[in-house]
């Protein structure tokens, strides 16, 4: 792995998360972890958005 430039234990944390994907499933299961990151992002941004109107709504401003 020296080789590659990847350490001892990154390669064994793949190999632990990964081991027993094939590659078309290592690769979806990527892509839904990035889906699953930027809807959190976008749930996170729209309830701060919800509860200042909320607050607005109440003239607490």
């Amino acid at each position: 792995m020296r080789q590659l430039g990847i350490s001892d234990a990154t390669y064994y944390k793949w190999r632990k998360e990964y081991g027993g994907l094939r590659v078309d499933q290592a690769k979806r299961l990527k892509e839904l972890e990035q889906e699953n990151s930027r809807l959190r992002k976008v749930v996170s941004d729209l309830s701060i958005d919800n509860a200042i109107l909320k607050e607005a709504s109440r003239g607490n401003w």
